[in-house]
């Protein structure tokens, strides 16, 4: 699962994990195992503010933009934060 980051200056708190293709937002799962390689599904088809893109599967890895707040003083790593390619199951280390 590749994680793609859009820093935004706010003080919520965002909890990831991945299993599988199924990609865990602050305690809600997003299971992404039927889109199939090649297909997208439309950001709006998502009930969800932190996701803020279409979720592609790309070379049969799921590609996705997440929100990634930021406090006034954040770091370089977390105002340009690099994706990330998730390859193993667990919770996700944020550039923060």
């Amino acid at each position: 699962m590749k994680l793609i980051f859009s820093p935004q200056r706010r003080d919520d708190v965002l909890i990831l994990s991945k299993s599988g293709d199924v990609l865990t937002i602050n305690g809600v799962p997003y299971d992404f195992s039927q889109l199939p390689n090649g297909a997208t599904l439309p950001k709006e088809a998502i009930d969800c503010e932190w996701i803020v893109s279409d979720v592609n599967r790309v070379n049969g890895e799921i590609e996705l933009t997440i929100l990634l707040p930021h406090g006034a003083n954040a770091s370089h790593e977390a105002r340009f934060p690099e994706p990330i390619n998730m390859t193993n199951d667990g919770q996700v280390v944020l550039p923060i």
